[in-house]
């Protein structure tokens, strides 16, 4: 197993558009959650073999722990799974949840890159998405990460938030790039269940508009371009040298081993999550137990089709033997529109496509 994910599960604020685990941390016992991921890391180490090559800690927000609890968590996983070989360390962060010495000890630990999850530069727009930061606040942290030596630095953006408008996205590309990141995520707003936009899609409060999501998508695309940025998967921008290994051992579909409650992990064509919670997460591990909630065991056709929706989202594309089966009028159809093109064996989005990249990977898939 050369990847690994952690979740870490907790949010001072839970974001209203949100759908992945997470909550406040209240009345959990820090110590113990800590002691539960290295046990559980432990119970993997004995039962498989692990030689890892990167490793993500993500949310949640993984430094609204304390420094204390993050540093322990760091260094015991490291002498748990040994990181020898790892060539890339990344983990989230929050504006506000960064100071100095925390940074500094991030560094010491062997964290080679941070993803800092901004969304916007306005007032407005981070109002809407219920963040509890500044524009201020977020460039003093991300100056913080610089000063601290990070190899790589990433920002978080978001598009297509309700009430945005073309200026104030604008205006957040050009802010970020005037720190000079060393990647940009830009991802396009979507609408989860069990979130409060959601809700709020339902009750037309909020609306869809593909047109705009668009038009948003080909300024991301064509500043962050011009700017020396290379588009390498929809929502990703990368100077050269600073793509996600862990991102994309996702999208080419390596094994990778999750930690935490919620977490998944993938080995072979078996899949499986463990307990989205986190009370119960902790006292699985301490009764013995793997904290799995279930696994699932994926068809030959199952992983053909997951292949091929997430590669066709990178630049690299997607090989040509896994679209045996797809019928040659789909695929002439397609290019003939102007969505694909084919080129060293490959299906790629073209320009026009990658605005539409789930709806032809179902037509690719069906």
């Amino acid at each position: 197993m050369h990847h690994l994910y952690l979740h870490i599960p907790f949010c001072h604020r839970v974001c209203p558009y949100c759908a992945f685990y997470k909550h406040t941390p209240g009345n959990t016992q820090m110590a113990a959650f800590v002691d539960a991921v290295i046990a559980e890391a432990r119970r993997y180490r004995d039962k498989m073999e692990i030689d890892l090559r990167t490793v993500f800690l993500g949310g949640g927000t993984p430094t609204a722990l304390s420094e204390t609890h993050l540093e322990r968590l760091l260094a015991e996983l490291r002498e748990t799974l040994g990181f020898e070989n790892v060539t890339e360390f990344t983990l989230e962060a929050n504006p506000m949840t960064v100071a100095t010495k925390k940074a500094a000890m991030m560094r010491a630990q062997g964290v080679t890159r941070v993803s800092l999850g901004v969304q916007a530069w306005d007032e407005t727009t981070l109002k809407t998405l219920g963040r509890d930061h500044s524009p201020e606040e977020a460039a003093e942290t991300f100056a913080i990460l610089r000063d601290a030596g990070f190899p790589s630095l990433n920002i978080d953006l978001m598009i297509s938030v309700p009430g945005q408008t073309m200026e104030q996205w604008a205006g957040s590309l050009e802010q970020a790039l005037s720190l000079r990141p060393n990647h940009i995520s830009a991802y396009n707003l979507n609408y989860e269940e069990d979130t409060d936009f959601f809700e709020k899609l339902k009750r037309g409060l909020f609306s869809e508009e593909p047109e705009r999501d668009a038009n948003f998508f080909f300024h991301a695309l064509d500043t962050l371009e011009r700017s020396g940025f290379r588009h390498y998967e929809i929502s990703n921008y990368a100077q050269p040298g600073h793509e996600s290994v862990h991102n994309a051992a996702y999208w080419f579909g390596k094994d990778y081993l999750g930690l935490g409650p919620s977490a998944v992990s993938t080995q072979g064509l078996t899949r499986w999550k463990n307990i989205p919670d986190t009370t119960r997460y902790i006292d699985a591990v301490q009764a013995g137990l793997l904290p799995q909630q279930e696994a699932e065991q994926l068809t030959d056709e199952q992983h053909q089709l997951e292949r091929i929706a997430l590669e066709l989202r990178t630049a690299q594309g997607v090989s040509m033997t896994r679209l045996s089966a797809v019928p040659e009028r789909t695929m002439n159809t397609l290019r003939e529109e102007g969505f694909i093109e084919i080129a060293d064996d490959h299906v790629r989005l073209t320009r026009q496509g990658k605005t539409l990249a789930d709806s032809i990977a179902g037509e690719l898939v069906n």
